[in-house]
């Protein structure tokens, strides 16, 4: 990759992610008549939702999706210069609090957020106190350019990336700063051809891994590494000072279309590894099956 290109890595947590609070086929239904557990999710399952947020440009939806913001929402949406900008953060607000009712019985303009101690959106307890329902969910949010991926699981800690190839190029001066020696030595040794698809493997897969733990920019990136045994399989290698093994985390990876990538971890439990259902949704529009086959997955569940 040449020197040229870009030395600032992919973004991290930008506005819409950190401010937290970051269809479904009856999206049509008022909050009223929403059904409680209208998704049922047990803890063997993972749900993953795809939003593009272009498809969401009616006004008339927008406007829409706006009524289930709180005013402080809505008051940052015009904050964004670029309407890109804007509309990413208006769909990721309405795609969280409309696919979170599909899960508990509470409308999507009564979900409240908090941030844990690392910045981390989460629920707000007040509404876990009041909604047994809601009790045990978790999600995770990220978004690149024209694209946001929503998990959403039971009773395990989950982390999504999801990263846009096209947009720009990096170089392998940022995986000198941020990845771990080995990652370093591994991503020199792939054809320069393909190191940029690389260096997002390695990318989305330690993202995905810092959001799950929920602890920010207090991890660092090389304190951890991926290693990929196989052409379909990963394995994460963590440093002991970090207080955390390997075998507490499962990892998927894939192509929603050509133009992405997507990488999840998620908390082991007993038992057999989760199924991962994936939708694409248009809040308060429309939603429907993806099917999309994972190029890489933990090296125990791949074989």
């Amino acid at each position: 990759m040449s020197a040229s290109r870009s030395e600032e890595p992919p973004d991290r947590t930008g506005p819409v992610d950190a401010a937290g609070g970051d269809p479904l086929g009856d999206q049509g239904r008022s909050s009223e008549e929403r059904m409680p557990e209208d998704r049922p999710l047990d803890d063997g399952v993972i749900d993953l939702w795809l939003s593009y947020y272009d498809d969401a440009a009616d006004a008339s939806l927008a406007a829409a999706m706006r009524a289930l913001l709180t005013d402080d929402e809505r008051a940052q949406e015009p904050r964004f210069y670029f309407a890109d900008d804007r509309r990413r953060y208006l769909v990721t607000r309405a795609l969280v609090r409309t696919v979170l009712s599909r899960y508990a019985p509470l409308a999507p303009e009564a979900w409240r957020f908090a941030k844990n101690d690392y910045g981390r959106p989460e629920i707000a307890p007040d509404i876990l106190i009041a909604h047994p329902q809601a009790a045990d969910l978790r999600f995770n949010v990220s978004h690149t350019r024209g694209l946001i991926a929503l998990a959403v699981v039971r009773g395990r800690e989950i982390g999504v990336d999801v990263e846009h190839l096209r947009v720009r190029a990096v170089s392998l001066g940022i995986a000198d700063r941020f990845f771990a020696p080995d990652e370093v030595v591994a991503l020199a040794q792939v054809p320069e051809h393909a190191q940029q698809e690389r260096f997002f493997e390695y990318w989305t897969f330690k993202e995905s891994y810092i959001k799950a733990r929920g602890m920010g920019l207090s991890l660092p990136l090389d304190g951890f590494s991926f290693h990929y045994p196989r052409d379909d399989a990963v394995r994460i290698a963590i440093r002991d000072d970090l207080s955390d093994v390997p075998e507490r985390w499962r990892f998927w990876q894939c192509r929603p279309t050509e133009d992405y990538l997507l990488a999840l971890c998620a908390e082991r439990r007993d038992g057999p590894a989760p199924v991962v259902r994936m939708r694409r949704v248009v809040p308060l529009s429309s939603d429907s099956v993806v099917t999309a086959a994972f190029t890489r997955r933990s090296d125990d569940d791949a074989d």
